[in-house]
């Protein structure tokens, strides 16, 4: 999973769909090198599961792979991608309880680590990790996702709207009141040094 986070177009990302549609192996392996990353990084904070995330992304660029003539290209293939893989993950929690561990995935912090992530989630080191960590898992799970669509994927409110299926206004509601519980969280629980800086970010 060590893979180096990507950044293209959606033009060229586009032309990779097109030869990979063709067969191009070298074309699927940079669309898989563009997004697994950042998908292992979504399911790991969803989860808490580093086993559970690694076996999702494969999983779903399985079904990706073999259902490219499915893409609709108006759509961003990240949007289709993450939809695929969360029905996965869905489909796997309900077979199995995942736990979610905050030492678990901090150790996992090369394999999620990336310097262009927000602030809010970027995790310096050890104490940091494990306390967005321990400030997640009191969201709910609408709650959880759309913090960390909005704040480590980068993705805007239109998107996330049409991801998880509710009205923007909603996703806007989620966002602010998963943003107060993490605020709070910070200020009761975590030290001074820490409550100022992720209640900054969160406000």
């Amino acid at each position: 999973m060590g893979v180096d986070w990507c950044v293209m177009t959606k033009g060229e990302e586009l032309r990779l769909i097109e030869l990979a549609q063709t067969g191009d192996h070298d074309a699927a392996s940079a669309l898989i090198r563009a997004h697994q990353q950042s998908l292992f990084a979504y399911l790991l904070r969803m989860s808490g599961n580093p086993e559970l995330s690694e076996d999702v992304v494969q999983d779903a660029f399985v079904r990706v792979l073999q259902n490219l003539h499915r893409f609709d290209p108006r759509f961003r293939f990240s949007t289709w991608l993450f939809t695929i893989a969360k029905r996965l993950y869905v489909n796997a929690c309900q077979k199995m309880k995942p736990v979610y561990d905050t030492d678990i995935v901090g150790s996992r912090r090369g394999r999620d680590a990336d310097p262009s992530t927000p602030t809010l989630l970027r995790e310096r080191n050890s104490q940091a990790r494990d306390a967005i960590g321990r400030a997640l898992s009191q969201l709910s799970g609408d709650q959880r996702e759309i913090i960390l669509l909005f704040h480590q994927q980068e993705w805007p409110i239109t998107r996330i709207a049409e991801f998880m299926g509710m009205p923007e206004g909603t996703v806007k509601s989620h966002l602010h009141r998963g943003r107060r519980k993490m605020r709070k969280y910070f200020e009761l629980h975590e030290s001074s040094a820490w409550s100022a800086e992720f209640a900054g970010v969160v406000a």
